[in-house]
């Protein structure tokens, strides 16, 4: 029993540690994160999770090993719709740039919460009811041709359930105090906006989560697999955003690339009694689809606005 706990205990313990790491000593003081800092977290994280994947194959073999990387991209690809949520909830909210890296800290230890418990759950569901992995690849094929039919826009914030539902415990500060969630006036513990921006992260993560996790369990049972993959998956999600904030706009054809992954997932798991597609094929596929959808918005790009060379958009979030 030990031993099965022990590569649990050691990621958990190097997890805590990275984000400790990060909100304690590289970004104490709320600062605007530029690119090339991002850029920089953002390989940190990549590389951590290819070596954490090399370990993956010398430890588990072959098939456990490229099961990781099939699943690691998959959710990575998955995330990229988040920061499109996160972009629509800051420029509603006007989240300064110097606080919009702490609330996403907040909202990343919310996620890896989160997300171990509907891992569990859904493990328990597919090793139990063996019936629930077709329900799982019906509701991803139905996820993917919703992403098809769907438009970005921004939140209605007056009419979001959660953000109602938080105002009628705490009243609400005017204006931000600081990167604080919480400030005292008279006596009165205030909310200010950046903990309703707060709310509103942990609870779109939700949302993506459960399309997601039915994904990755297409690729491999393994909890282990399953969990890691994902987490780390989710810690470079920050990164990740201020990296492709100011250029999201211009892949045109992203949403299409990640609509079809989820139907090929999908599909996957619909014929899994008849067919076991290998996983050398899954990441094959999913790496053509990412591949053709990031080079055919290149192009619609140039052909749009002559002499541009790269794919980039002006900053929306002030």
């Amino acid at each position: 029993m030990f031993l099965e706990l022990l590569p649990w205990a050691l990621f958990l313990g190097f997890v805590g540690a990275m984000l400790a790491l990060d909100l304690g000593v590289f970004h104490r003081d709320a600062h605007e994160v530029h690119r090339r800092e991002a850029l920089t977290w953002s390989a940190v994280w990549i590389g951590l999770a290819v070596l954490f994947n090399i370990g993956v194959y010398v430890t588990m073999g072959g098939d456990r090993g490229l099961e990781w990387t099939t699943g690691y991209l998959i959710e990575k690809s998955l995330s990229v719709d988040n920061v499109f949520v996160f972009l629509l909830i800051f420029a509603t909210f006007s989240v300064p740039k110097a606080y919009q890296h702490r609330v996403l800290f907040w909202g990343i230890v919310g996620a890896l919460v989160m997300r171990a418990v509907l891992i569990a759950v859904a493990g328990v569901l597919l090793t139990t009811l063996h019936v629930v992995i077709y329900l799982f690849g019906a509701f991803l094929i139905f996820t993917g041709i919703k992403f098809l039919r769907d438009q970005e826009h921004a939140p209605d914030i007056d009419k979001n359930k959660l953000v109602r539902f938080a105002r009628r415990f705490r009243p609400v500060t005017e204006s931000y105090e600081g990167q604080r969630f919480f400030t005292r006036r008279n006596g009165i513990l205030y909310m200010t906006p950046l903990f309703l921006v707060l709310l509103l992260i942990e609870s779109t993560d939700l949302v993506f989560a459960v399309d997601s996790i039915p994904a990755i369990y297409a690729v491999t049972d393994d909890p282990f697999i399953v969990f890691t993959s994902n987490i780390f998956a989710i810690l470079g999600l920050r990164a990740l955003y201020f990296v492709l904030a100011g250029y999201l706009a211009g892949l045109a054809y992203l949403k299409p690339a990640l609509a079809a992954i989820l139907v090929f997932v999908g599909t996957k798991m619909l014929v899994i009694d008849l067919y076991k597609v290998p996983a050398l094929a899954s990441l094959g596929v999913i790496i053509t689809i990412l591949a053709v959808a990031i080079a055919a918005s290149v192009v619609k790009a140039r052909r749009t606005v002559p002499g541009i060379a790269t794919v980039q958009a002006p900053q929306p979030v002030e």
